[in-house]
């Protein structure tokens, strides 16, 4: 049985997962650039445990990045994407002096890549190879560029006539972005052998960089200081009374590097004057991780908006790059909230591919009520919302206790302050891994 506090020291992380010592990183030109490009409502952060998984494997993290877009309005702005793709490319031909990326594509990011790499024969020809994860099927390769499709639960005999088709029929949609399995399979595939390891091989320190945005559009967070705090593992709250860094959000939102302590844990608060403070919690980072994403929205704007706020109770997000199965019993998962379950087959069934939960007390009567999901989150792609009822305390001294049961087994523990909603947002980001 595999138990973790969210913040648990490096020592901790090798002894309980088995992880390898850490290989000495390959640098070179052998190793092309690589692209992520994400689904709807997606971001970076799908693609974030396998970039550090290449990295494990020697690729120099400043060779991975995601290419992101205001997904809701693909329609509109495709050639807009495209373009943007095209400059990216050709900014990491020029720098890393490769003559070809590979590029990832996800659900509605392959629908992006299988049309633009279609779109002309000099596109097709700067991407080495092609990773399309459980999107759209076709004829032939896109742009004849060679092709990995990976297909996850669902009809199995979806395929890439003339790629190479992988399936994974127990894993969930965007499971196969993230999961060890999916990595060796596209390891093998862009560079013709096995990963040395599938774990993130910790370090002693991480250089962590992202960008804040706004939920789902991508657009950068342009009117937000961001700081950083250590925070106690024991129960969430800052260790000191002054960041360890602070910088003003502008532009497109990026932020960092920093660097952090690999097995620290640490708190990202986007500070608004005037406005509730959005506080992000992570499990450690483990290692240079430059794919960090801030999934926030505007004062009253966006699911924000939606959530009803007070004194007396604390709001939640909590978000997992791996779907929350709150209907198959032993074989899904569990996720306490101060000792109650709040996953059922109500809010959180397979079949709504649940990547993130708003729970917060509905109706502001200091009740939990379970019974049905909130309509107005529920209807929202990969996202659910819950009646759950977590007091709130004046200066958060109190805090909120959550625990993760694993599907396939093991257990993550995390305490947070207990902010009252009406002046503070909560974010709690569980590993998929």
């Amino acid at each position: 049985m595999r138990i973790r506090l969210l913040s648990v020291t490096t020592a901790v992380v090798l002894a309980v997962a088995g992880t390898p010592a850490a290989a000495a990183p390959e640098r070179g030109s052998h190793h092309r650039p690589v692209i992520f490009v994400h689904g709807s409502a997606g971001s970076a952060s799908q693609f974030d445990s396998q970039a550090r998984r290449l990295t494990s494997n020697g690729y120099p993290i400043d060779r991975i990045e995601a290419h992101e877009y205001d997904s809701p309005n693909i329609a509109t702005i495709l050639p807009t994407v495209f373009a943007g793709l095209d400059e990216r490319i050709a900014r990491l031909l020029e720098r890393t002096k490769t003559d070809q990326v590979d590029i990832v594509g996800h659900s509605l990011g392959t629908f992006v890549m299988q049309s633009y790499l279609a779109s002309s024969p000099a596109r097709a020809a700067r991407v080495a190879h092609y990773v399309n994860l459980d999107g759209r099927t076709a004829t032939a390769p896109p742009g004849g560029v060679p092709t990995l499709a990976v297909w996850g639960e669902g009809d199995q005999t979806r395929a890439i006539t003339g790629a190479t088709n992988v399936y994974l029929p127990d894993q969930s949609h965007t499971q196969t972005v993230s999961s060890a399995e999916s990595f060796r399979a596209m390891f093998r595939f862009l560079t013709g052998r096995d990963p040395r390891t599938t774990t993130i091989v910790p370090t002693a320190t991480a250089r962590i960089s992202g960008r804040a945005v706004l939920f789902p559009s991508n657009a950068g967070v342009t009117d937000a200081t961001l700081e950083v705090y250590r925070v106690s593992p024991l129960t969430g709250r800052r260790l000191d009374r002054h960041p360890v860094h602070r910088a003003a959000l502008t532009g497109d939102g990026a932020f960092g590097p920093v660097t952090l302590k690999g097995s620290q844990r640490y708190e990202f608060a986007v500070v608004r004057p005037g406005a509730a403070t959005h506080h992000f919690y992570f499990q450690p980072f483990l290692r240079d991780d430059a794919l960090v994403r801030l999934l926030t929205s505007r004062p009253g704007e966006g699911l924000g908006a939606l959530v009803e706020t007070g004194d007396r109770h604390t709001a939640l997000t909590v978000q997992r790059q791996k779907e929350w199965w709150g209907d198959q019993g032993a074989d899904g998962d569990r996720l306490w909230v101060n000792g109650t379950d709040i996953l059922n087959a109500a809010n959180a069934p397979r079949v709504k591919r649940v990547i993130g939960i708003f729970a917060f007390d509905a109706g502001k009567d200091r009740r939990t009520d379970l019974t049905a999901p909130l309509p107005a989150f529920f209807a929202q792609t990969f996202i659910t919302g819950m009646d759950v009822f977590v007091p709130a305390a004046p200066a958060h001294l109190g805090l909120v206790s959550i625990v993760v049961g694993q599907r396939g087994g093991g257990y993550d523990l995390a305490n947070v302050p207990n902010w009252p909603s009406s002046e503070h947002r909560i974010t709690v980001n569980v590993d998929d891994f």
